[in-house]
């Protein structure tokens, strides 16, 4: 069965993650814990499909992770018609607006920051990571190294998130990012990015929570809203967070 064949596909991707991505990780870490120690903030822009809402606000997942939110839509609604010769441009492919995005970002010198872009060869995503690095921000890329290297960059500088970050966690997907073939379909289904990805944040924030400890800082940490004594716990979490930064 194509389940069958998911299953196994995506654990062999979660043990490539496991083999290859473990130094990166503890890299990433220590640079996110310097940054909360140090009074910073950690954020996180991804222009994926999981991350901004996977790795923020969730049971067993630190108070400290902040998304950056871009919203950028037009209403006009007259009835449709054709406009030869006019292609449809997203905020991703326009040059220069990350800069107005993070001019926009609680985001300074010493804080860390997340990139997130399967592909990573869009426009966007790499001018947020080189405009914060210019920035003196800290940078996390969250990309498939494989994938991205089979796509012609659109920034001006020729370049890709995994070559423009800090530290790169790698997916593990491969190029196209589908997993299982489907010969009646003439194409391959199920990808893996999100779950790699996914994966890939909750191995950071435990690493991270395990650095803050064997430095003496207690992390807040979220407990699920169901469980006994959760009010309590998330009260006094925020609080510490609040007051800390982490």
């Amino acid at each position: 069965m194509l389940m069958d064949v998911y299953f196994e596909k995506m654990k062999e991707t979660l043990a490539v993650i496991e083999r290859t991505q473990r130094e990166q990780i503890i890299s990433a870490a220590r640079m996110v814990a310097d940054t909360l120690e140090n009074g910073g903030m950690w954020q996180i822009l991804d222009t994926g499909h999981m991350l901004m809402h996977e790795g923020v606000g969730r049971t067993g997942g630190m108070m400290a992770l902040k998304p950056i939110l871009v919203t950028c839509e037009v209403n006009n609604p007259t009835r449709p018609r054709f406009i030869e010769g006019r292609p449809t441009i997203y905020y991703t492919q326009i040059p220069g607006f990350s800069k107005f995005v993070l001019n926009r970002a609680n985001l300074t010198a010493g804080d860390t920051l997340i990139v997130g872009s399967v592909s990573g060869y869009e426009v966007f995503p790499v001018d947020v990571a080189i405009t914060a690095r210019e920035m003196g921000v800290k940078v996390i890329g969250f990309t498939s190294v494989a994938y991205s290297q089979t796509l012609t960059p659109r920034h001006e500088s020729g370049k890709r998130l995994y070559e423009v970050c800090d530290v790169v966690l790698d997916n593990c997907c491969k190029p196209g990012d589908t997993l299982v073939p489907c010969p009646e379909l003439g194409i391959e289904v199920c990808p893996s990015s999100g779950i790699g990805a996914s994966y890939l944040m909750w191995a950071l924030q435990a690493t991270v929570i395990e650095e803050m400890l064997a430095r003496g800082k207690k992390p807040s940490v979220y407990m699920s809203n169901h469980a006994p004594g959760a009010t309590a716990h998330n009260a006094q979490a925020k609080k510490t967070y609040l007051e800390l930064g982490y």
